[in-house]
């Protein structure tokens, strides 16, 4: 198949296979008699895993470490699931500061009448105010 057929069964722009192909998530295309890239079912299935792969929010580099691991596919899956495991607690961790933000935003919302002089608004306060 060729780029274009590639990129629409995996549902990625075009640039986004080139881009992995340089960044050797795919391996390079064959080439036709024209010049043309053609991609084979197992272009077309690493492209899907890596789109899923990003899709739980695995970095390009992770999911790179991923490939490795599932092109030797006799070893332990130890290592792919203490991937996923940190994978795991990373996003934990960017859940809580995001809940952590969120309930001080929440806090700042609420204390504003939303009305009156700017020099009264709790939110400019806070944000100008120095920390202790």
């Amino acid at each position: 198949m060729n780029i274009g057929q590639l990129a629409r069964q995996a549902g990625v722009p075009i640039d986004t296979v080139r881009y992995y192909e340089r960044q050797h998530l795919l391996a390079t295309a064959q080439r036709s008699a024209g010049g043309y890239r053609v991609f084979s079912d197992t272009d077309l299935t690493r492209l899907r895993f890596i789109r899923r792969a990003k899709a739980l929010g695995f970095t390009l580099e992770e999911i790179g470490e991923l490939l490795r691991l599932s092109d030797h596919r006799g070893q332990d899956m130890a290592q792919v699931r203490d991937t996923a495991v940190h994978k795991l607690q990373d996003i934990e961790q960017r859940i809580a500061e995001l809940q952590r933000m969120q309930a001080a935003l929440g806090q700042l919302v609420d204390a504003c009448p939303g009305h009156g002089d700017l020099e009264q608004c709790p939110i400019l306060a806070a944000l100008t105010e120095p920390r202790a």
